[in-house]
């Protein structure tokens, strides 16, 4: 929200219309669902590097290079909420509606069994 105001303080009249909102939007690429590259990433690392999960926080971290504490307080919550990441006790997994989301074809047979 910080940067559409933003954006629209140098594009617009700093009024927030739904025309500039969607701009904004569109020039950060925060997708229908609210998310942004970051999201993506995470979703598509676990998806293609670690054939859907699970995966530890450490190794997420490492594969991102995203800090542990930003995936776990700022990503996860979002993406666990709207039901495209699943916190299982062997690590995050990727769920079918993230690889909808994604357009990836089906989910990947894991290397663990839950």
């Amino acid at each position: 929200l910080k940067r559409v105001r933003d954006y629209a303080e140098v594009k617009g009249s700093g009024k927030i219309t739904a025309e500039i909102a969607n701009e904004a939007l569109e020039r950060l690429a925060v997708d229908e669902m609210g998310l942004d590259h970051t999201d993506r990433n995470l979703l598509s690392t676990i998806i293609e590097k670690f054939n859907g999960g699970p995966v530890g926080l450490s190794t997420l971290s490492a594969a991102t290079a995203e800090e542990t504490d930003t995936i776990e307080d700022v990503y996860e919550p979002y993406l666990i909420q709207i039901g495209f990441l699943e916190r299982t006790p062997k690590g995050r997994k990727a769920t079918p509606a993230a690889y909808a989301h994604l357009g990836i074809s089906g989910t990947k047979e894991s290397l663990f069994k839950d």
